[in-house]
């Protein structure tokens, strides 16, 4: 089984610890293919990002749809394109976000979520709530950190993600904790053990779900919203 990921941001270190992840987690049989584009932001923080970002993530997707992958993930907490995503794939698409909530909800009865900078908590919530999960998540909360901060300082950076997950078990109610940046994915084992709450990273969640609709022989719908794109003069052929 072919799973393509793509870090919609252009930072190749931060896509090279997704798919150390990923293969973590990946069955045997499970090959990963982990890319970013050349030439969007280095990092996704707001809208403005994640609408730069999207284009080069959308012809990634395309590549992989032709190179037969089995299913795809859009490898960013702000599952930024996702939509635009599936109507571009025939195999499953899964973002991180989305992915996370599933798990979250299926395994907690009340979570949190721990992301970098405030700017970004308004967007999750607004996706907690799409995906049908605002009453199970009890907040949203920001350690003041800039993504690419996680790898220029990673001890500094578990520390602060260690204390917020403390409060958000003290102070939230929170029976698990999601890890709302990709760029968290390789700490999520060690704060786990050292809070004692279950910490659920969206990159292993999402590559899990990956492999279960791809083994399940799920396929995206292509008989209304996640169509094929209509072909028209300005935009690449599917």
């Amino acid at each position: 089984m072919l799973l393509q990921l793509v870090n919609p941001n252009s930072t190749a270190a931060m896509t090279e610890a997704i798919g150390r992840q990923a293969r973590r987690v990946a069955n045997p049989g499970t090959r990963i293919l982990a890319q970013c584009p050349p030439d969007t932001p280095a990092s996704i923080e707001g809208h403005a990002d994640e609408a730069l970002s999207v284009p080069a993530m959308l012809a990634l997707i395309r590549e992989g749809r032709a190179m037969g992958a089995a299913a795809h993930v859009v490898a960013c907490f702000d599952d930024p394109g996702l939509d635009a995503a599936r109507e571009e794939a025939t195999a499953p698409v899964v973002g991180l976000c989305h992915a996370a909530v599933t798990v979250a909800m299926a395994t907690a009865r009340r979570f949190s979520v721990v992301t970098t900078l405030g700017r970004s908590v308004p967007i999750i919530e607004d996706l907690v709530d799409r995906y049908g999960a605002a009453r199970q998540c009890r907040r949203v909360r920001a350690v003041e950190l800039p993504v690419l901060a996680l790898d220029e300082d990673p001890a500094h950076a578990e520390a602060l993600l260690e204390a917020a997950i403390r409060a958000a078990r003290t102070e939230d109610g929170a029976e698990a904790v999601v890890l709302g940046c990709a760029g968290m994915a390789d700490m999520a084992a060690r704060l786990a053990i050292r809070t004692g709450v279950p910490v659920i990273d969206g990159v292993a969640a999402a590559v899990k779900l990956a492999e279960a609709l791809a083994a399940g022989g799920f396929a995206t719908s292509k008989l209304g919203a996640y169509a094929d794109p209509r072909p028209k003069r300005g935009r690449p052929a599917a």
